[in-house]
């Protein structure tokens, strides 16, 4: 098999999974409300703590990823060579 048709085979099967993947994963996304927030008697509290841990893994995630960007920043000044002087 010469390797154009590989290319395109490889691309034909990588689209496909993709496409497969979207498929599996899109209606749990599409869902429009997961948690009843309640009516007006004060039901949304479980709306509400879950909102609150959302808030908070996604703050935490933010921090993770910053400090590792950081570190690694740190790491690449580290290795260069400083200007004579």
């Amino acid at each position: 098999m010469s390797a154009p048709r590989r290319g395109i085979r490889l691309a034909v099967l990588a689209v496909t999974i993709a496409a497969a993947l979207l498929t599996v994963a899109a209606p749990p996304a599409a869902a429009q409300q997961i948690i009843d927030a309640g009516g007006g008697n004060g039901e949304g509290g479980l709306a509400f703590i879950a909102f609150t841990i959302m808030v908070l893994i996604i703050a935490g995630s933010l921090f993770y990823m910053d400090r590792i960007r950081r570190r690694r920043d740190e790491g690449e000044d580290r290795r260069e060579p400083r200007p004579p002087g």
